[in-house]
């Protein structure tokens, strides 16, 4: 693990996201006849920050702030802010950031298509675990230090309210699932050591090619309110423990100029020790179903 980033550098971060921003919508404001760009902001809070079902948070209140600006040639721009619980994402300061570049054409009112690039950074957020085993002493070997961080191609599509949306990893890993990772966490966790010592017997592997699918689709119920599904699936490569399936059943209404949402979230983990966190003297897990409010404004 390393040392907590300096608040420094996080307000450093936060300028650089609000000069954009200003920028964006500055330019958004005064458009000319050569390009038109339209900025979106909205600022979300949560009881549960949940990221493809699981607790970002550990089931704790977050605060979400995305920022999207789209030019009429179909290119979109997003950068997303949250935070973070500093007990999963180690020595960070409690800060998640994804941006994402995108390239979109088609007809928003009937067949759409997308593709673009994204990354995700927990800044200072890192871990050290062994990536072997030395059977014959079973003590830990090869001891590395690894991030967080993680880097997509993404490809999307949709037709009227139905959304479907495939990500793959490029990065060497995706959210630190690596041998250290995994294996490393259901041999510290498991009460059966069998299973942490069969991981590390398969070797040293990445995650790289990591696939992750979405679906989602919504229902205006009322010109106020929506009804919100979607479905998920994570398949993890070289890392079956890691696989996990999702869903959301939810509701948002507009009100007050404010949007008011609750879903409930559900979660299939194949190897639950891999979502369990320590929160001083005892285990949380953070992959419970569970209903999560939210608030929301755009600006």
């Amino acid at each position: 693990m390393t040392t907590i980033h300096s608040c420094r550098k996080v307000a450093r971060l936060m300028a650089a996201a609000a000069s954009t921003l200003v920028a964006t919508t500055a330019l958004a404001q005064t458009p000319t006849k050569a390009s038109r760009l339209s900025v979106d902001t909205e600022l979300r809070l949560v009881n549960d920050l949940r990221n493809r079902g699981i607790s970002d948070s550990l089931m704790k209140p977050a605060a979400k702030l995305t920022v999207q600006a789209a030019h009429e040639s179909g290119v979109i721009g997003e950068l997303v802010l949250t935070t973070v619980s500093k007990k999963q994402y180690l020595q960070g300061n409690g800060l998640g950031i994804e941006a994402t570049l995108a390239y979109h054409w088609g007809d928003p009112e009937g067949w759409w298509f997308g593709v673009g690039a994204a990354l995700e950074r927990f800044p200072g957020a890192r871990f050290e675990a062994p990536h072997a085993i030395d059977l014959d002493s079973f003590t830990p070997a090869d001891v590395r230090r690894s991030k967080f961080d993680s880097d997509y191609l993404v490809l999307e599509a949709g037709y009227g309210a139905l959304e479907a949306r495939v990500l793959s990893v490029v990065s060497r890993s995706y959210r630190g699932a690596n041998t250290g990772g995994v294996c490393g966490q259901i041999l510290q966790v498991s009460t059966d050591p069998a299973a942490g010592l069969g991981c590390y017997a398969r070797g040293d592997h990445h995650s790289r090619g990591t696939l992750l699918a979405d679906l989602s689709y919504s229902i205006d119920l009322d010109p106020h309110t929506t009804l919100n599904l979607s479905v998920g699936v994570q398949k993890v490569k070289n890392f079956r423990e890691a696989d996990a399936t999702n869903y959301s059943v939810g509701i948002s209404h507009r009100r007050w100029g404010f949007d008011f949402g609750a879903e409930w979230v559900g979660v299939n983990t194949r190897v639950r020790e891999l979502y369990l966190v320590p929160d001083g003297n005892k285990l949380r897990a953070t992959d419970n179903n569970r209903l999560v409010f939210n608030v929301a404004r755009k600006f």
